[in-house]
């Protein structure tokens, strides 16, 4: 799957994040970058929220050391 806007090819994280602030149910997602563009936030402060996601047991994102 690649990313709506740039073309990127997306990763469980880009599709996670775009599922938990967009759509759940999204066929087509956008990587984190343009995610967080879009909502005017940083990719760290994105990464911030998907690890926060993850320590409460959202299951759009695996756990372990990325994100």
């Amino acid at each position: 799957m690649e990313c709506l806007s740039c073309g990127k090819a997306l990763t469980v994280y880009d599709i996670g994040f775009y599922k938990k602030m967009v759509n759940r149910g999204a066929a087509e997602c956008a990587c984190i970058s343009c995610t967080a563009a879009h909502f005017r936030i940083t990719e760290a402060r994105a990464c911030e929220m998907i690890r926060r996601f993850q320590k409460t047991g959202c299951t759009l994102f695996p756990m372990n050391d990325e994100g």
